[in-house]
Formats: structure tokens, sequence, C-alpha cells
């Protein structure tokens, strides 16, 4: 089972000393396979961004990826990049830069077009509750996209213990991803 750490601002801070102070104590604890660095708010993404990268290199986190800006990610030399939900469309752009892709997905039609279009990856939430995320998926739904899609999923959302992570794992996810789950 992989793990998929998301980075939030409120916990991880929005400068590069509490990025630098926070991560490493994170990865202490738990490494996981892939690292997402997702910061909606600070105007200083791409700085912020650079020192995530190179933390997680420092920590030989396989894949390293950067949120939303596929761009970025090629430039900063991320191995990847987190689209949302509506950047289906950015796919192929990403993937022609030779990156890695996951894309967010909430139902079982934006799974199978993220799979069409060509995503490497998909995330399905929420599957537990999680707040401010709507009504979970549960586990006989997250059984269902399995068995419907081809690509790896990660089932997202609400994960904080190591009992969801066996119930996600007998689904026959590929991973799990987190927040809160690594902090």
């Amino acid at each position: 089972m992989k793990s998929y750490l998301i980075t939030d601002p409120s916990l991880y801070g929005t400068t590069p000393d509490s990025i630098e102070s926070a991560l490493p104590a994170v990865f202490s604890q738990n490494l996981p396979d892939f690292a997402l660095f997702r910061d909606k708010q600070s105007s200083d993404y791409a700085e912020l961004a650079s020192v995530f990268i190179r933390i997680c290199r420092n920590h030989t986190v396989s894949k390293v990826l950067l949120h939303g800006d596929y761009a970025l990610a090629s430039v900063l030399g991320a191995d990847g990049v987190h689209l949302t939900s509506t950047q289906s469309e950015e796919i192929a752009e990403a993937k022609a830069l030779g990156l890695y892709v996951v894309i967010s997905t909430h139902t079982h039609e934006e799974a199978i077009k993220a799979q069409k279009l060509g995503a490497d990856a998909i995330t399905y939430s929420p599957i537990f509750f999680s707040p401010n995320k709507g009504e979970p998926k549960g586990l006989e739904d997250l059984k269902e996209i399995v068995a419907k899609i081809e690509i790896p999923i990660f089932a997202l959302g609400g994960i904080t213990a190591q009992e969801q992570i066996n119930a996600v794992e007998k689904c026959g996810a590929y991973g799990f991803a987190s927040i809160r789950y690594f902090i």
C-alpha cells in the first residue's frame, strides 16, 4: 500500500523556515512514497515549492508533486503534478512535459475520464468523513471504482488511522492519500 502525503499550510506553515522544520519531523515518523506540496494561499508558492522539493529529495521520497501548476512542476524539477478535478483537459500538456500526473476525482465519471485522458493515477474522495468535503463515498463505492479503473487509485478523505488504511487496502486501492495521517 503506497502512502501519499498532502501538505496544508495550516499545518506546515507558509515560510521556507516553517517547511524546513515541519517536513523532516513528519518524515522521521512516517516517510511517504508520494508527497504533494499544496498551498492555495501563499503568494510565494514557487519559493516554498522549491524548498519542499529539496527536502523531499533529501529524504528520498519516491515521487514529489506540485499542486495544479504543471509548468512550475516541470521548471522546478518535480516528478509530477496533482491536478484538480477541473483540470482534466490539462493532463496531456502535463504528460508532454514528462510529468507523472495524478488528478483528483470525486465521481466514477471523473475517474473514467481521467483514465481515458492518460492520467497516471487518481485520488478518489472523500472515502471517510473529512471536514468540509461532503458526504463520504464509503468503502463499497471505493470497491466499485477500483473494479472499473485500471490506473492506480489513491483513497483520500478522512484517513487518519491504520484501521482506515487497512480497510482501503482490502478494497484494492493502490494507496492512500492524507493530510492529517502524517501529522
